[in-house]
């Protein structure tokens, strides 16, 4: 079992889902794609940690129904005993901040404030996606109260990023320009 195996347990704790809906509602928290998660159903149907049963639909083509069993809750909880691996972050502005050095200051800044854009949107969804839940979330054994927490993390998340690109765009542009050394003269 691996880390997705136990977020899709997680999700379908919550409710019976089609492994689609999976796919949506695990990205927040873990990226992943259709081709690990399908055969990560598929592995957890045969070892009875998740029953499934197909759907008619008239309009569509039928549709599996993923729902968690017993097993998959035991699972569950035990993974909830051991203690969590070290974060992994991955940004390509990152990356690109490291190797600044190999472009003009104009690029730099779009950059960064193409990214300040993202980082405001951000900060705006979550403060309103948790100005509407219930006061019932802000409390331990709500099943919201996860949701509530991890809104609150992402919001100062996005904060923090929104003022690490706000200085380094002003660091960018206060920045003296380095002369261009001329070439060498010779006689």
């Amino acid at each position: 079992m691996n880390t997705l195996s136990y977020g899709l347990l997680a999700l379908l704790a919550r409710n019976r889902s089609s492994g689609y809906d999976l796919m949506l509602r695990i990205q927040p928290f873990w990226q992943a794609k259709h081709s690990q998660i399908y055969p990560l159903l598929s592995r957890m149907e045969e070892q009875q940690l998740l029953t499934a049963e197909w759907v008619k639909q008239t309009d569509k083509p039928d549709k599996k129904i993923y729902a968690i069993t017993p097993l998959g809750e035991q699972k569950l909880q035990e993974w909830m005993q051991l203690p969590a691996g070290e974060p992994v972050s991955r940004d390509e502005l990152v990356l690109k901040a490291f190797c600044l050095w190999i472009t003009d200051r104009d690029t730099a800044i779009a950059l960064f404030r193409k990214r300040s854009i993202f980082y405001q949107e951000q900060i705006h969804y979550f403060e309103q996606a948790i100005h509407k839940m219930s006061d019932e979330s802000h409390h331990f054994g709500s099943p919201d109260f996860g949701l509530y927490i991890l809104r609150h993390k992402a919001l100062g998340t996005a904060r923090s990023n929104m003022e690490w690109t706000t200085w380094v765009i002003d660091m960018l542009k206060n920045a003296a320009i380095p002369e261009v050394p001329s070439e060498p003269q010779h006689h």
